[in-house]
């Protein structure tokens, strides 16, 4: 299972809700936090997973929720 939480040193945060598993076209849905607010819907898929090394494709949805 890949349990590392995909955010950055600073802002924007990325969170999701669930372990993602380390296997090919495995697929969970995230949210980017904006420094301002606004948040963003992230779709994160398994495309490859060779030994220790997942790599992952990320699409980000077209329109974001304005902060409130």
């Amino acid at each position: 299972m890949i349990k590392r939480s995909l955010s950055a040193a600073s802002k924007p945060d990325v969170i999701c809700p669930e372990a993602l598993e380390g296997k090919a076209g495995v697929t969970t849905r995230c949210t980017l936090t904006a420094a301002d607010g606004s948040t963003l819907g992230v779709t994160v898929t398994v495309s490859a997973v060779g030994g220790d090394n997942v790599d992952l494709d990320i699409k980000a949805d077209d329109t974001h929720t304005p902060a409130s």
